[in-house]
């Protein structure tokens, strides 16, 4: 059996009210997203390439849905189809010289660190049971009778293999999409492990925080920081759109929430981009989702500090929070300064959320951001200046506005909704926005995030 997922359908349409009706829906997919309970796997080696045959999990399930027809989730547009051909060419080992940076090397890699998503944290877990140890018997009685401190262990450990489960999904969708064979991936592990690589831990839970942030009712209070702004803005800028679409992007887009609400507002064609590996893995998954909170995850499970219960650590968060619609939507995986290069569209639209300050080379995204921009075309920018471990320039915001303004960009103003004005005879404004934290938290991550309009 392939890791693609077999669909064999019997259609009975009628259409009522714009929706239809779809019956008789026979589907072979994955039981690890099928199955609600996996209690019946605690046991179990949780490497995916030491599972044996795939197979025994999956099951025939027949489901019976009802869509409406607005909402379809579309993955087969004709955009989409056309990015995932270059992809797949890209990622192909013929393309280019094979070494690290090659992104297929790259997914292979971000494929293993899901796949050790537990072992990579039960030794945390079970750090903290050993030095727990230390504890006299006195104060361990006095910590059972009360909180039941013991069981905090146990019930992260079993946490951590529900999103195990989730991160073994999101492999399979991965594998499917890709185009990979479980042989290929098994080998790269192997090969990994032998020459001593560990997973990468952090980028995965950040992943899993992500989700969080972007698709799921907890992340409202953290996106209402910045998206308003974001989406005040470009509509001041194109009020009339019902016989224009204006074409967006939005590089390093993550795990693309905004690019979805900016296609929401109707008109706009979206072109998600981010060149991490980890997120665009997740992104894959979570874009094949047709159905509302399907899924579970316990973003905080693998972090002790900075709760104000135990009940915050263990927080369960159910994701997506919208019925996915990517009709208008589509991502183009790669470095934003090199992915473009030898495409002639031309964008409305660039919006940097969160993202001027990742660049090593600050001068390249500007300049980036200026040949993909049509003639007038408009840069809007929110986020901070936090620049990285290794940035060739790194610019003040005053530096900023004067390096553009010579590039040929115009400042205008914003909404009220981007915040107060950071210089009285500037068109930049300011508003606090959090990024990367729990609302339930003793701790808060926050930036002074600094917006603007700029046409060029």
């Amino acid at each position: 059996m392939t890791w693609n997922s077999k669909l064999r359908c019997f259609f009975l349409l009628w259409v009522l009210n714009s929706n239809i009706i779809l019956a008789s829906l026979e589907s072979e997919v994955s039981a690890q997203s099928d199955v609600k309970d996996h209690g019946e796997h605690d046991n179990e080696d949780y490497s995916l390439e030491r599972a044996g045959s795939f197979d025994q999990i999956f099951k025939i399930q027949q489901t019976y849905l009802t869509v409406q027809v607005d909402q379809l989730n579309s993955t087969n547009t004709p955009r989409a189809k056309d990015e995932k051909r270059r992809l797949l060419k890209e990622l192909s080992r013929a393309h280019g010289k094979w070494g690290d940076q090659h992104p297929r090397k790259k997914l292979l890699d971000a494929l293993f660190s899901y796949s050790r998503y537990f072992e990579r944290n039960i030794p945390d877990v079970n750090r903290w049971r050993q030095l727990y140890n230390h504890v006299s018997s006195k104060h361990k009685r006095l910590l059972d009778r009360t909180v039941s401190y013991t069981k905090k262990f146990d019930r992260a450990e079993s946490l951590l293999r529900q999103n195990h489960f989730l991160c073994e999904d999101v492999v399979n969708e991965a594998l499917s999409y890709y185009e990979i064979g479980r042989e290929e991936l098994r080998k790269h592990i192997a090969d990994a492990e032998k020459a001593g690589i560990v997973a990468d831990k952090m980028s995965v839970s950040q992943s899993l925080k992500h989700i969080g942030r972007d698709w799921t009712d907890d992340g409202v209070s953290e996106r209402d920081g910045a998206f308003p702004c974001i989406l005040d803005s470009i509509q001041s800028l194109f009020p009339n759109r019902q016989s224009s679409r204006y074409k967006v992007l939005l590089p390093g887009s993550g795990l693309g929430r905004l690019g979805y609400d900016v296609a929401a507002l109707g008109g706009f064609e979206v072109t998600n981009n981010e060149v991490s590996a980890y997120m665009n893995i997740m992104y894959r998954f979570i874009e094949t989702q047709s159905k509302k909170d399907a899924f579970q995850v316990y973003p905080f499970v693998d972090g002790w500090s900075h709760h104000v219960t135990q009940d915050d650590m263990f927080y369960q968060l159910s994701f997506p929070s919208m019925t996915m619609n990517n009709s208008n939507v589509i991502l183009v995986e790669g470095d934003f300064t090199t992915v473009f290069k030898d495409s002639k569209d031309k964008f409305d639209v660039v919006i940097t959320h969160f993202f001027i300050d990742t660049a090593r080379n600050l001068m390249s995204y500007f300049e980036t951001i200026s040949s993909l921009l049509a003639p007038g075309g408009y840069w809007i920018n929110f986020g901070p200046l936090l620049y990285g471990t290794g940035p060739w320039v790194q610019l003040a915001l005053d530096e900023i506005l004067t390096v553009t303004e010579d590039m040929g960009f115009q400042f205008v103003d914003g909404p009220e909704s981007c915040g107060s004005l950071t210089f009285p005879d500037k068109k930049v404004r300011n508003k606090e926005a959090a990024y990367g934290y729990s609302p339930r938290a003793l701790t808060k991550n926050a930036y002074h995030a600094q917006s603007w309009i700029a046409r060029r």
